[in-house]
């Protein structure tokens, strides 16, 4: 079943934050991942959510986000992430009729 990883991302250092953006997208291609939504305009429909900046990421399933998360290919663009952002990261499971 497909897993999605929802980031809602407040970027405190935005120098650092654009070497983040450059070293991320073939670590999650090594996991088969994608992104499905990469910082794009946002509206709030209800409530007070106010997001930065959201990004979406699709993966086959759980354990193949949890691996990304956790990968030696990921490590180095994560600890930048850190360091230039502040985030709230979640993983979903997909829905399968």
């Amino acid at each position: 079943m497909s897993a999605y990883v929802l980031v809602e991302i407040e970027i405190t250092d935005p120098a650092a934050y654009e070497d983040y953006k450059k070293l991320t997208p073939a670590s999650i291609a090594a996991y088969k991942g994608r992104f499905v939504v990469r910082g794009g305009k946002t509206e709030t429909l209800e409530g007070d959510w106010q997001p930065e900046r959201i990004v979406v990421l699709e993966f086959p399933s759980v354990e193949r986000a949890r691996a990304w998360w956790n990968s030696p290919e990921y490590a180095t663009a994560k600890a930048i992430r850190q360091q230039a952002a502040n985030t709230k990261m979640i993983v979903l499971e997909g829905f399968e009729p």
